[in-house]
């Protein structure tokens, strides 16, 4: 080979190693209010994954999202362990992903029902799940036990719910998950 070093070929090799180890990220969320999308865009930027929005085929009006009102669409979804809201807008490709970041409101200390729909329309074996939440209150551990629960057979990570958080403190929370991002 002319013109290439030791040193050069080293550092290919070394930069080759890198870049195997680093996973190619999908940022998967649903957010009714806007809350959980502006965490969302934020653990994109930091992560360099790519970002898609779970959209329900019938949007969510104010009405809905009413949790004093045991007749609301939420309540009845979420009191409804079986209930499946159809999802709309651009199917996520995630089949190259190594990663996907999985994020919802917290609604009565589980994730919302859409959330069960997308990851039974979606292939997500092989791939490790890191849920992300946002929550007027409630920890994000109730909701991750019953996503676990519902889905065994899935890698599920450690989540971490994501109020406020800026990027230097979602930087120190993927570095504590080990992913190795873009970024």
């Amino acid at each position: 080979m002319v013109g290439v070093t030791p040193a050069t070929d080293a550092q290919r090799r070394q930069d080759m190693n890198k870049a195997q180890l680093v996973n190619k990220i999908a940022v998967v969320y649903f957010s009714a209010t806007g809350t959980t999308a502006r965490v969302a865009e934020r653990l994109a930027r930091v992560t360099g994954g790519e970002l898609y929005a779970i959209v329900p085929a019938q949007p969510y009006t104010s009405a809905d999202l009413d949790w004093n009102d045991k007749q609301s669409r939420s309540s009845a979804e979420m009191n409804d362990p079986e209930s499946r809201p159809s999802l709309g807008g651009r199917r996520a490709d995630i089949s190259s992903c190594d990663i996907v970041f999985i994020g919802y409101p917290i609604w009565w200390n589980l994730a919302p029902r859409i959330i069960n729909t997308f990851i039974e329309h979606h292939d997500l074996k092989g791939k490790t799940l890191i849920p992300f939440a946002t929550s007027g209150s409630s920890s994000i551990a109730g909701s991750v036990a019953a996503l676990k629960a519902s889905y065994p057979a899935l890698n599920w990570k450690e989540g971490r719910r994501l109020n406020g958080a800026d990027e230097k403190d979602i930087r120190s929370w993927i570095e504590k998950t080990g992913v190795a991002t873009e970024r």
